[in-house]
């Protein structure tokens, strides 16, 4: 039997990068996977990348799509056993140029909408006995000049993490997070709203501050996030793993 037979797992950001590579992970594994996000063909095209997995087209940021998003993932397939929020916001922005649309943008996505999430589904992961894994970032707890409210977003999804972890262990739910280091992904170009140039630049720095020398995979990092999800977890709640090939310890 497949690890995760017969369960049902919701990825959010799960058109790409870490989220795709977790969802892939999953079903792999025997989940069906329901892959959220707002760019629909994206989505749509990733559903097609291994059986079991199907998409649902949803904003993490906007408060609406939450509720709508966990009654339509229940509807559909009947119960939900893990909750991945790893849709994410960010932006390089100096205090001296923040503005509050820009600072909200932020928090949105990466603090009220797996608040949101999580919510929602919290009836029906009592069900399941279920999980909510938070997908993080090294500067959730390691400073760094200029991005003040991207890591600030993330220190707040941390400790949510500690906090919802106490909260729901009489239920049986654990919360964990991991912490993800710079990653071969659209971040910077989609996210960061870099140029080509500029997030060359930043790759370059990146690499030559992380220990083992390079970037990292998507599969580096959703390996441990479908470890934290698995039955050899059963024992691990309000951890927040960090994978960024030693970044966080320089």
């Amino acid at each position: 039997m497949k690890t995760f037979d017969n369960k049902i797992v919701l990825v959010t950001g799960g058109g790409a990068g870490i989220g795709l590579a977790a969802a892939v992970s999953f079903a792999r594994q025997g989940a069906r996977v329901v892959i959220t996000g707002r760019r629909e063909k994206a989505l749509e095209a990733a559903s097609r990348s291994h059986p079991g997995m199907d998409y649902l087209a949803a904003d993490a940021g906007n408060p609406a799509d939450a509720p709508r998003t966990i009654e339509t993932v229940v509807r559909r397939w009947g119960r939900l056993d893990v909750l991945v929020n790893n849709a994410g916001a960010g932006a390089i922005l100096p205090l001296s140029e923040a503005n509050a649309a820009q600072i909200n943008e932020i928090f949105a996505v990466n603090v009220t909408g797996p608040s949101l999430l999580a919510k929602a589904a919290l009836p029906h992961l009592k069900k399941s006995v279920g999980t909510i894994i938070n997908v993080s970032s090294t500067f959730g707890h390691k400073a760094a000049a200029s991005l003040s409210h991207y890591a600030g977003s993330k220190a707040a999804l941390e400790h949510m993490t500690r906090c919802w972890a106490l909260e729901l262990a009489p239920d049986g739910i654990r919360v964990n997070a991991v912490a993800a280091g710079p990653t071969e992904t659209d971040f910077l170009t989609e996210r960061m709203k870099l140029d080509a140039d500029q997030a060359e630049s930043v790759k370059a720095q990146e690499r030559s501050r992380i220990p083992l020398g390079r970037r990292g995979l998507p599969d580096d990092v959703a390996a441990w996030i479908v470890a934290l999800a698995s039955p050899a977890a059963t024992w691990i709640t309000g951890q927040v793993i960090t994978v960024d090939g030693g970044l966080d310890a320089t």
